[in-house]
């Protein structure tokens, strides 16, 4: 793990936050190589859960929400975690369930009672702070699709069973963040909220946890062997739940939630149809029955699809006798697909050279790399952000019109004409 966290420093995935000042707990910034790479996960996950099917249409809602949103839903009683704290000289605050004993993991002080902490992150809207003015950050985005569930069906064709998507940011006041970005407090959701008939509920439950495992080895290419499935026991289930399934990948420190399926039951458009007093029932056209169909809902974090794509992907070879750090990202994930490396900065080579780039930008994540230094040591840098493939302009271009494709994994060369460049690469990353 420290590797991986000590490789996204270096080349550019994550800094810690506001770091100039001393940093802020649970708090990241993605920098270029970071954002291009969770652009990728977010596009890849909306294609297939969202513009690949007819049944899914999207929302945007907001991230501030009035206090009776979170008080219907359960929130504001049900949204906590058990804390302890350090009564000894580090006055340290740990998450109850992380503890053995009565002796502070850090100082070795007595620890006090357990009690329950909200980890909701509050505000006020208005100059007046007062109750009438509570609001709070979003801590998911679900409770933003079923509140306007009633306008998504009056406004658009939608039919049970469908679905509405979410992605965005939501806070969670953890008490111990941890793990680099796989517990932090402000981190991006991706959510989906599918609508099924009352009766229908296991089903349709059996089929997102299927094709949701899918997603993860077809299209990210993780890595089978590390991922498993994880029911929870009835007596685990949160308030909501009727069945609820954990997509788990196996991190340097253990097994750990990747994604939750949660069959919510009708739950959340029950209570919030009794607090609002909002009719929040769907007509079946077919049946002229009316119901609050029940949820099924698929909700995982990008930060944490980040962090597993990386510890999946980090590796360490031999190649031309020196060590190599390579990160095997998928080529649908590399937030940088083609390299394009000419051989010198003579004028020729870089006028074809950016021939080649602008051929292959839109298409493809391109990046242009003509710095200074031996050739090799340019590829050892590709190989350690992810880039599949380099494209390389030497002298022979100028004659034959050909480059060389260099390939990450193998490191094995093949050389192609310009002419048909593109379509070859198109071949590499389909498979």
């Amino acid at each position: 793990m420290d590797k991986v966290v000590a490789l996204t420093k270096r080349r550019g995935f994550i800094y810690p936050s506001s770091e100039i000042y001393g940093g802020l707990s649970g708090f990241y910034d993605y920098g270029p190589y970071g954002v291009a790479l969770k652009r990728a996960i977010r596009d890849l996950w909306w294609r297939h859960v969202v513009e690949l099917r007819d049944d899914v249409v999207g929302l945007e809602s907001t991230l501030v929400m009035p206090s009776e949103v979170w008080a219907a839903s359960g929130h504001l009683t049900n949204f906590v975690d058990p804390l302890r704290q350090c009564t000894g000289r580090c006055k340290k605050r740990w998450r109850a369930d992380t503890v053995n004993g009565d002796k502070c993991p850090e100082c070795g002080g007595p620890l006090d009672e357990a009690r329950m902490f909200n980890l909701m992150f509050k505000t006020h809207v208005g100059p007046v702070e007062d109750s009438s003015s509570e609001v709070y950050l979003r801590p998911e985005t679900a409770q933003g699709m079923f509140v306007d569930f009633k306008n998504v069906i009056n406004s658009t064709r939608v039919r049970v069973p469908f679905g509405i998507a979410q992605q965005g940011r939501a806070f969670r006041n953890e008490i111990t963040p941890g793990n680099f970005v796989f517990r932090v407090r402000e981190f991006e959701l991706m959510e989906l909220e599918y609508f099924v008939k009352p009766n229908e509920d296991d089903g349709w439950f059996a089929y997102w946890r299927k094709e949701r495992v899918r997603w993860y080895t077809d299209v990210l290419g993780v890595n089978t062997s590390r991922l498993r499935q994880y029911d929870h026991p009835k007596a685990s289930l949160s308030h909501y739940s009727k069945q609820t399934t954990d997509i788990e990948y196996e991190f340097p420190f253990g097994w750990g939630e990747l994604e939750g399926i949660a069959d919510r039951t009708d739950f959340d458009l029950r209570v919030h149809q009794e607090a609002s007093k909002t009719d929040l029932s769907y007509l079946d056209p077919e049946t002229n029955e009316r119901y609050l169909p029940w949820v099924i809902e698929p909700a995982v974090s990008v930060d944490r699809i980040f962090v597993t794509l990386l510890i999946d992907a980090y590796d360490e070879d031999v190649v031309n006798n020196e060590p190599r750090v390579v990160l095997r990202l998928h080529p649908n994930v590399a937030p940088v697909q083609v390299a394009i490396v000419p051989l010198s900065k003579k004028e020729d080579l870089i006028k074809v050279a950016r021939e080649v780039q602008s051929s292959l930008q839109g298409r493809f994540r391109v990046e242009y790399d003509q710095t200074g230094g031996h050739i090799g040591r340019r590829y050892r840098r590709q190989d350690e952000i992810g880039t599949p493939f380099c494209i390389t302009v030497d002298f022979e271009t100028l004659n034959d019109r050909a480059v060389t494709i260099r390939k990450r994994d193998t490191t094995e060369q093949e050389r192609v004409a310009i002419a048909g460049l593109s379509e070859r690469l198109v071949a590499l990353i389909s498979g």
